[in-house]
């Protein structure tokens, strides 16, 4: 025991461990930055004299930004690595959240041009973060990889709406809000610049056994020589168990038997977006993710005005009535995941099954709930089951 603790120091420290806690970390900083407004807004609007239209352009105006560098931010990061796109999208969101008090004072139009473009900073972030857990991270770890980013954007909601109301109330005003969040972006920034990597091959110290368990599934994309010119985004796996769709990508493939699925990826060059958007299920995903995105950020940029104007809850306590919702969101996620893990490998329940009964009951409770929030009596609980059915939709 006691050398354990004398040699704590000499201990190897997996580098892909590194990689997702600032992945991770990037998520929680990102979506800090873009949830602070919705807590500063009850206290600029104070200020402002804003009415309900002007909050709507203020709090829609991210998203603008946001939607142009999703797919721009995958294709950048394909071509330069996820190191570099992401630190350029860092240091971008980082400066306008800075500018996001100036620029509120000068008028209306800049505060609206600053959030677009911290939206196209932040618009980055994903594209980057999945491409690096593709190179980092082997298949059988991709999908815990995942799973703790996903959390990581609720966590940061969590952490940042107390924060940002205990900001707001002190005496250095609803600026300080913007000015914690820009000094945490940048002190991320640079903790990224010297232990971020896009490759595990470029990491220093980086130990043989771990560098043989992230490539060991990739070699048969490339051989060792030609590894670092591949990269993930480059060529799409295409993997198909649709009976109308079996066909061979090149004439050393055989067609696939029914229901199973090629554990061989198969390339294209190009990405087949006629077939992709021909598919139903395709859309069915995008009109889900639509809805679903509608709901919760409808509820994110507006549920602490609502508090305050309709409910007159005290401006200081904003920040933990908005908090909670998003603490039952990170908790239920975990417990919803077992729950449809369990049915499918346990109660042996078809997995399409499972996945179209969570978004219906997610679908069905967020309109009930919805619907009964407009009771002041019962909002506040309804509001906390809504964000547990929303949960469901992921």
């Amino acid at each position: 025991m006691a050398l354990i603790f004398t040699n704590w120091w000499s201990c190897y420290i997996p580098k892909r461990i590194i990689i997702i806690f600032l992945c991770t970390s990037a998520i929680i900083v990102s979506y800090a930055d873009r949830s602070n407004m919705a807590i500063a807004i009850v206290y600029m609007t104070k200020e402002f004299n804003w009415n309900h239209t002007i909050q709507g352009y203020v709090s829609s105006a991210f998203f603008f930004g946001y939607l142009t560098t999703q797919i721009i931010g995958g294709v950048l990061t394909d071509k330069f690595g996820g190191r570099k796109v992401l630190s350029i999208a860092a240091a971008t969101w980082t400066l306008f959240t800075l500018l996001t008090p100036i620029s509120a004072r000068i008028n209306i139009y800049c505060l609206i041009l600053c959030r677009i473009c911290l939206g196209v900073g932040e618009g980055a972030t994903y594209p980057c973060v999945n491409s690096l857990i593709s190179k980092w991270f082997p298949p059988e770890e991709q999908s815990r990889a995942v799973s703790v980013v996903c959390v990581s954007h609720f966590i940061g909601m969590v952490i940042t709406m107390p924060i940002s109301n205990l900001l707001g109330s002190s005496q250095f005003g609803w600026e300080s809000i913007f000015w914690v969040s820009a000094i945490v972006g940048s002190i991320w920034s640079i903790i990224w610049y010297f232990y971020g990597r896009s490759d595990p091959k470029e990491y220093p110290g980086i130990s043989k056994e771990e560098l043989e368990w992230i490539l060991k599934n990739k070699s048969t994309v490339s051989s060792e020589d030609n590894f670092r010119n591949y990269q993930s985004g480059s060529r799409e796996y295409i993997m198909i168990n649709d009976d109308d769709n079996r066909v061979p990508k090149n004439e050393n493939d055989k067609l696939l038997p029914k229901n199973q699925i090629s554990s061989r990826p198969h390339y294209v060059h190009k990405i087949p977006w006629k077939l992709l958007f021909s598919r139903r299920e395709v859309w069915a995903i995008l009109l889900c993710e639509f809805f679903c995105s509608w709901g919760f950020f409808i509820l994110l940029n507006w549920l602490p005005i609502f508090y305050y104007e309709y409910f007159h809850v005290d401006i200081h306590l904003i920040g933990i009535y908005t908090a909670l919702p998003y603490l039952s969101y990170t908790i239920m996620g975990s417990i919803v995941g077992y729950i449809c893990d369990y049915a499918i490998h346990q109660l042996r329940f078809h997995v399409l099954t499972v996945r179209k009964s969570a978004i219906i009951i997610a679908s069905l409770g967020i309109s009930i709930h919805l619907l009964l929030a407009s009771k002041k009596k019962i909002t506040k609980f309804c509001l906390f089951i809504n964000f547990n059915n929303l949960f469901i939709y992921f």
